[in-house]
């Protein structure tokens, strides 16, 4: 028996829906169809999460601005409560899970009352100890933490306010870049985190934002539990996260691989395997008296 656990895949498809209730729909539907098991939006309250220098703000990149400002971008992307409800249900109703990640208090509340199976900080708040303290009590499921731009201090801030509660946190190793060099992947952290932190929570997981799906069976033989990337209908489309995301032929690679590499991680049950026996009758060196 494998001594590795199955490994979850979330297909993190958060604002490359372009605002748009229907495509929203069909990448839900096309991560179902690549065997994920979670489709993963993302919740922004911009007034609440935006100074208003920040908010009024020509986006950086115009080429990707759904808006005349930065905060007008980010609220074009968004889906209210409503719509998060609706994708949830549609979701679930053909078979994959509903998840989200959240960006400050309201978009924190709001989600928590679906209840979802889990919900995910990223790396930009996972210093908002309001918010995930708030999680921690008003909220059952699973709380799921990028460690992206995070320094020691606040790691141990996150293991401190989890304290008694650890089964239900889950670490991610994270490089917050878009997409992520190969030197900049940094797989190890999966070793560190564990290491240093193991006992204190529920799993680790590997949040990617790299190219390509071989660094993914890398990190799960590492020992990351929960694999998470960014995912798209097309890789051409305007928007931020789109190039640094799979496409589905991508995407049900990466699960067909992940799945045989849970499949191969094992000791052998005997010395000679029914497999090999033909082979060592026909084949082995055998010593001359």
């Amino acid at each position: 028996m494998t001594p590795y656990t199955i490994p979850k895949v979330i297909a993190e498809i958060g604002c490359n829906h372009k605002g748009d209730m229907d495509i929203a729909k069909e990448l839900i539907l096309l991560a179902k169809e690549c065997k994920v098991d979670y489709a993963k939006f993302q919740k922004r309250n911009p007034k609440e999460l935006l100074t208003a220098e920040q908010y009024d703000a020509p986006h950086g990149v115009p080429y990707n601005a759904y808006g005349t400002s930065y905060g007008a971008h980010r609220e074009f992307l968004e889906f209210d409560i409503d719509q998060h409800r609706e994708l949830k249900s549609y979701a679930e109703s053909i078979g994959i899970g509903y998840a989200t990640s959240v960006w400050d208090m309201t978009s924190a509340a709001e989600i928590a009352s679906l209840q979802p199976d889990f919900i995910k900080i990223p790396s930009a708040c996972n210093n908002h100890t309001e918010m995930l303290a708030y999680l921690r009590d008003s909220y059952k499921g699973q709380i799921h933490i990028s460690l992206g731009m995070t320094i020691r201090e606040e790691e141990a801030a996150i293991l401190d306010l989890f304290e008694g509660y650890e089964d239900r946190l889950v670490m991610y190793s994270c490089t917050s870049g878009y997409p992520v060099p190969f030197d900049n992947v940094c797989l190890l952290e999966i070793k560190r985190i564990i290491e240093m932190y193991g006992d204190r929570i529920g799993a680790v997981g590997f949040s990617g934002h790299h190219l390509g799906i071989a660094i993914d069976i890398a990190a799960y033989t590492l020992g990351a539990q929960w694999i998470e990337r960014h995912f798209t209908k097309d890789r051409t489309w305007k928007g931020t996260d789109h190039a640094a995301s799979l496409e589905a032929a991508g995407l049900s690679k990466l699960v067909r691989d992940l799945k045989a590499t849970h499949a191969a991680l094992t000791y052998k049950s005997e010395d000679i395997l029914d497999i090999e026996k033909e082979q060592r009758e026909k084949l082995k060196y055998r010593i001359q008296n």
